[in-house]
């Protein structure tokens, strides 16, 4: 069996990050993950089959890509209720809560439907089953080749009794 030990070069690897602060990314997420949806379940789909993330690096970059192109989508369209609906979660306490910043996250849903077309995703969209369309072929397993049988055991009952049986248990020691 031959090792596939191949690290991908500098160049694969290089892609344009995402820098935003966590508060910015917990007030896009919902419409960031409905928005690369497709890509989002690609790469899932080909880390969970090829179990290599090294067979995955162009799905990932689709991920990344969308992602730069959703932010970009917000900064040109929504760029003021958006500010507001992050910056309120930002001060809303260490744990972003949700619950203080409805007005701006209005203001914020509304701004996206009307230019971007999205509606927010509804409570549980995320925990639903979404088939995707892969244009990946699924990968073939090897299944490693079963061992030989073990040999059919003896009956229990054709065995002689342990001395133990006799004497008593294992504390006794004549």
């Amino acid at each position: 069996m031959a090792v596939n030990d191949w690290l991908p070069s500098f160049e694969e690897l290089t892609v344009p990050e995402i820098n935003l602060t966590s508060s910015v990314l917990r007030a896009g997420a919902h419409h960031f993950g409905k928005y690369c949806n497709v890509q989002s379940k690609e790469y899932m789909l080909c880390m969970e089959e090829e179990q290599d993330p090294r067979k995955c690096l162009h799905e990932g970059k689709e991920v990344t890509r969308c992602g730069l192109e959703f932010f970009g989508l917000l900064r040109k369209h929504c760029m003021e209720p958006f500010t507001g609906y992050w910056k309120c979660l930002d001060v809303s306490g260490s744990d972003y809560e949700f619950t203080e910043c409805r007005k701006q996250q209005k203001s914020y849903d509304e701004c996206v439907l009307k230019h971007l077309g999205q509606e927010r995703p509804e409570l549980g969209f995320f925990a639903k089953t979404h088939l995707v369309d892969s244009k990946r072929p699924k990968p073939i397993r090897q299944v490693p080749p079963m061992p030989t049988p073990v040999e059919e055991l003896p009956d229990p009952k054709d065995l002689p009794d342990p001395p133990t049986a006799y004497i008593g248990g294992r504390g006794f020691f004549p």
